[in-house]
């Protein structure tokens, strides 16, 4: 099994993990992984999720179906970046999300259930996965709650600057990129897209901001 592990190393599940450690390790956690076509389901909302996923290659969308079906973008993950933890390590695995691939895409898939039990082996690096998988598990949280104070945002307008507040901060200038295209933008702030590219020129006009596609500057 061959993992690019310049890809895995910027995910915070790996944190200190040695590159030479990376092949046992994966050995010992029933590390697999898989292939997917554009639009296929990786995860489907009801599924059992006993595995955490870890994209390799490819984007893939994590959204939400409400019950008038309008979807909701949770987030679009990108090489490095992984899924599915906050359901693998819970009593109730049940996904209320799906996870769709937007592109072909590889992605590596860890027991969780191995990654937070101590072997018969003993290995080094399960109490640091420990540490890393609770430190994700923290972040997931504040994005979450980064995300609810995003959309409570009642106009396009004041959505958009708490978003781009929170990019600027991520990414520590005021000129940034993000993984959305309009559609997408306007699913994740619950709002028209028509009405979101309307209000984007306005702040464009007004001298707010600067963007070409999903690049961005803040002025």
């Amino acid at each position: 099994m061959n993992i690019p592990y310049n890809v895995i190393a910027s995910n915070p599940l790996f944190d200190q993990i040695r590159e030479e450690d990376l092949m046992g390790m994966l050995s010992c956690l029933c590390a697999r992984v898989h292939e997917y076509q554009r639009d296929s389901y990786i995860i489907l909302a009801g599924d059992e999720v006993r595995s955490i996923g870890v994209v390799l290659k490819g984007k893939v969308a994590v959204e939400r179906e409400s019950e008038d079906g309008f979807r909701n973008l949770v987030a679009v993950l990108v090489p490095g970046e992984c899924f599915g933890e906050s359901f693998a390590c819970s009593e109730h695995p049940e996904a209320f999300v799906s996870v769709v691939a937007m592109e072909e895409c590889e992605i590596l898939f860890l027991d969780c259930k191995k990654i937070v039990t101590t072997c018969s082996s003993a290995c080094a690096f399960h109490t640091r996965l420990i540490e890393n998988i609770l430190s994700m598990l923290s972040e997931k949280i504040l994005g979450l709650n980064q995300k609810l104070e995003i959309v409570s945002k009642r106009k396009i307008r004041e959505k958009l600057v708490t978003f781009f507040e929170a990019q600027k901060k991520n990414a520590g200038t005021n000129v940034f990129s993000i993984p959305y295209n309009r559609e997408q933008l306007a699913d994740f702030l619950f709002v028209d897209r028509s009405a979101l590219s309307n209000e984007l020129c306005k702040m464009r006009d007004e001298g707010l901001i600067r963007f070409q596609k999903n690049k961005f500057e803040i002025l």
